[in-house]
């Protein structure tokens, strides 16, 4: 492959990543994705409200969805972490951490972000399985059990406005002082949600799955599952190694075709929106691999 001018490298193999990748073996384009096989929800027990794979496994989705990818000759897997992109429209080149080189015409960013961990015992190892980011992911398998959410000021009491929805036995911990309005705590109590300001030092839990909350001062609340909203990081620096655009919130710009504001860049999946759910992922792919197509043919017609 050393010589190899690909029509696309597509980095990151996860569900946008492979969505992209199957559009464009379908057309008969000579593709490489880059993966390392580290997807941010490798820890998650199940995947949920993604229709023809409602409780199955990621890995389990991910593993056929290869399977059903590579079925096409065109299509072509490494495993490996990118670590450098350079180049122009019709000319990119993508370096690996074992210092391999592949060149491509087109390029599409799939490589998902990074979730930040408060420093909290327990809580990395909590994430996705009773530690969770999205109601409509996960929020029927926790309905009507005592639920907290760990946020603080505008997030907070929109988080608990929403989660509030699957249970009446909810809790908002905002891990310090809160910088609540004064009419946020009104309407909060008004709903019957307490805010605990105290702040966090562990989540007790058997093999992820939270048994209590153990505060600074020694007390402790027990609690079956934490919605959180935590910050993230774009899982690599790509995006500003190529000058692509990030929007305001740290997600690659991109338009309604997926396209980045750099020629020949695509950018699908996590990386581009905050509404982090498989069927988003496998959406986005799927449009960013047929606009990718379709700027081929434009440029050679």
């Amino acid at each position: 492959m050393k010589d190899k001018i690909f029509d696309a490298a597509i980095i990151g193999g996860s569900y946008a990543g492979l969505s992209a990748a199957m559009a464009l073996g379908r057309s008969m384009r000579d593709v490489l994705i880059v993966d390392n096989g580290k997807p941010c929800n490798r820890q998650t027990p199940h995947a949920h409200n993604f229709i023809t794979h409602d409780g199955e496994t990621p890995a389990a989705i991910a593993s056929k969805a290869r399977e059903q990818v590579l079925a096409y000759p065109t299509l072509q897997w490494v495993n490996d972490l990118a670590t450098g992109v350079q180049g122009a429209d019709q000319n990119f080149s993508v370096t690996t951490s074992s210092g391999e080189t592949y060149r491509a015409k087109k390029l599409l960013l799939a490589m998902g972000v990074k979730d930040i961990m408060p420093d909290v015992k327990g809580f990395s190892d909590c994430w996705g399985i009773s530690v969770l980011h999205c109601p409509y992911c996960h929020g029927y398998e926790v309905r009507q059990s005592a639920l907290g959410v760990f946020a603080n000021g505008d997030m907070g009491f929109e988080m608990s406005k929403l989660i509030s929805h699957w249970s009446s036995t909810l809790t908002l911990f905002t891990n310090g002082a809160a910088t609540l309005t004064e009419a946020q705590r009104k309407d909060l109590d008004r709903h019957g949600i307490p805010i605990v300001e105290k702040e966090i030092s562990e989540l007790t839990h058997e093999k992820g799955y939270i048994k209590q909350l153990v505060f600074k001062d020694g007390s402790t609340q027990v609690l079956d599952a934490l919605f959180a909203k935590i910050p993230n990081v774009q899982h690599s620096d790509m995006a500003i190694q190529l000058n692509c655009a990030l929007t305001d919130a740290g997600y690659v710009s991109v338009d309604s075709f997926q396209k980045t504001t750099v020629k020949g860049i695509y950018a699908a999946g996590d990386c581009t929106t905050m509404f982090r759910a498989l069927s988003a992922a496998v959406a986005s792919g799927g449009l960013a691999g047929a606009m990718m197509n379709r700027e081929l043919i434009d440029d050679s017609f």
